[in-house]
């Protein structure tokens, strides 16, 4: 048997086929979903939804074979978009990205007035509401996610897991519900929403949570995801709270805890210009040059300043910036530097995983941050006390979702579902 996972992702579509006996990925294919509509406010991000569907469904199609037994979809999380009584979208994608909420409403802001943050669902509709910009067919929004997971099994109304529904804000996770008015079906367990073609199709999750699945073979592990931004995420029976850390719905009743660095990854990139801009003073340079360069300034000698990471603040704090000091005669050196932001941008995320007083024992690492750099995995098994292992697939939220899938037909258990991950 065979199983899909789509991820309907900002700026590409990505899908998967995995195997269903051994885990190994068959088949994956990404496409650049060019769906972006121009306008002329800076501050809006929207989408054609159509534009996305289109090209997801393309995938399916290449896809699909007698031995397809699911398909599971997941997406950008936050965004929303409107829907008619048929379930045909009557909008454009408000993306995560949006910046309507941060627009001035009385003394404060949209999504300040709602608690909340700019881009989240429920502050979107807010502004639309208060505008007059909410179409006048429109009984409801979901996500795009979910409105794929609509046209795919014919509904009229989406069925929003919590995963997704949590995502746009105003919502009370100890209730499962949200504390503004909002009519949106949320479901909170493993669900197949129809069938596509006579092939089951769970209901659609949010990207976040689906990449956490398909990484973590067990909810005792540690989650460090390294790319343009650096997460830690675990597993926990109970909501946690603390400095930098989001507690959000996951699976089974369990919540998943996240501590989010708004820079993170992206700290290498920011050294990376900084020796390009320095470099280039003598001849033109590309950015693969840079970084190579930084690879062999890891290797040399042992020094290290102490650099803080938090170059674009803290959630909530985004006035903190960042630091380097330690500096004397002798290690003020590119090396000493290039070690210090890469030991830098593993204390953030250690520090965030001190406030969520668990204690975990293994290590899981992913994105393009972790698999590229063996000096940062080993900065991060030297401070966390464990050896880390990374998942062999790379499509981490479209294979989440296929495995959300085989459960949610019943041909998995979690557990089984979970051996198919495997680890190089």
């Amino acid at each position: 048997m065979q199983a899909i996972g789509i991820d309907l992702g900002t700026t590409s579509i990505c899908g998967v086929v995995i195997d269903t006996e051994t885990g190994a990925v068959l088949r994956s294919r990404t496409e650049n979903s060019d769906a972006f509509i121009p306008t002329d406010k800076a501050w809006e991000k929207i989408q054609d939804p159509e534009k996305i569907i289109s090209k997801a469904l393309d995938i399916l199609e290449d896809f699909i074979t007698p031995d397809t037994a699911v398909i599971g979809v997941t997406g950008q999380m936050h965004g929303i978009v409107y829907t008619d009584e048929k379930g045909m979208a009557v909008s454009p994608l408000y993306t995560w990205q949006d910046g309507r909420g941060n627009q001035p409403y009385g003394d404060t802001t949209y999504a300040g007035y709602m608690n909340s943050h700019s881009g989240y669902g429920n502050v979107t509709d807010f502004y639309n509401r208060e505008n007059g910009l909410v179409p006048a067919e429109s009984v409801g929004f979901c996500t795009v996610h979910d409105y794929l997971v609509m046209r795919l099994c014919g509904l009229n109304k989406a069925l929003v897991h919590i995963s997704d529904a949590a995502s746009f804000g105003c919502f009370d996770l100890e209730k499962g519900g949200f504390t503004c008015p909002c009519d949106v079906t949320v479901v909170d367990d493993y669900r197949i929403a129809g069938n596509y073609k006579g092939i089951p199709v769970s209901v659609a999750i949010g990207d976040n949570q689906a990449s956490v699945f398909s990484s973590l073979a067990s909810d005792e592990d540690i989650l460090l995801n390294v790319g343009t931004g650096s997460q830690i995420s675990i597993v926990s029976d109970r909501p946690v709270w603390g400095e930098g850390i989001e507690t959000r719905p996951y699976f089974e009743g369990k919540y998943l805890v996240v501590g989010a660095a708004l820079c993170g990854g992206r700290a290498y990139a920011v050294l990376k210009d900084f020796y390009k801009s320095v470099l280039s003073y003598s001849a033109d340079i590309d950015d693969k040059t840079v970084y190579d360069i930084m690879g062999k300034m890891l290797a040399d000698g042992n020094d290290a300043l102490t650099v803080d990471t938090r170059f674009s603040g803290v959630r909530g704090r985004e006035d903190i910036r960042g630091s380097v000091t330690g500096i004397s005669t002798e290690n003020f050196t590119p090396s000493a530097l290039t070690r210090g932001l890469l030991q830098g941008m593993v204390d953030e995320l250690y520090g965030m995983y001190s406030y969520m007083n668990e204690s975990r024992v293994a290590l899981v690492g992913s994105g393009n941050g972790i698999r590229k750099n063996p000096q940062l995995i080993a900065a991060a098994e030297a401070k966390f006390g464990a050896s880390l292992k990374i998942p062999a697939h790379t499509e981490e939220a479209a294979f989440g979702a296929a495995l959300f899938g085989l459960i949610s037909a019943g041909i998995f258990t979690s557990d089984r579902a979970r051996k198919l991950i495997r680890f190089i």
